[in-house]
């Protein structure tokens, strides 16, 4: 049974929502006080639709926008939480939640070792390529 876009989520369902695991939301709410989900006997979190949106929103500067936490706290300070919320429901709105929002920070072009001073942070940074280029083999034979 598919519930209205007004009722209240569990912290299971917005994770699965935006693909987002439970841990995630709760560190969320610690780092941005603007996400208060009403919390019933037991602990239990119901978001309302614009605690969803005001995540997505945040999912998006995080994710999508590459942005630090400080910088989307500061980000949603200075909007305000009604224009951060909207932004969200749009978001919402235009279609399902990316399935690899954090693709371009993986996409992003590795730079090589700032300089060759020294040689043992070259042979660990080389380690560190073979070992990310392993696993994204890895990861492809799963896929």
């Amino acid at each position: 049974m598919k519930k209205s876009p007004s009722a209240f989520r569990t912290i299971s369902e917005v994770g699965e929502i935006l693909g987002i695991p439970a841990h995630v939301l709760r560190f969320w709410e610690s780092k941005f006080t603007q996400i208060k989900p009403v919390k019933r006997g037991g602990g239990r979190r119901y978001y309302r639709p614009e605690d969803v949106a005001l995540i997505r929103t945040v999912q998006h500067l995080l994710h999508e926008q590459g942005m630090t936490i400080k910088g989307a706290q500061k980000v949603l300070r200075e909007r305000g939480v009604k224009a951060i919320v909207a932004m969200g429901q749009e978001l919402l709105d235009s279609g399902p939640v990316p399935e690899a929002v954090v693709e371009p920070v993986a996409k992003a072009a590795v730079s090589p070792p700032p300089s060759t001073r020294n040689p043992q942070l070259e042979t660990i940074f080389t380690r560190l390529l073979e070992m990310q280029k392993s696993i994204k083999a890895q990861i492809a034979e799963l896929a």
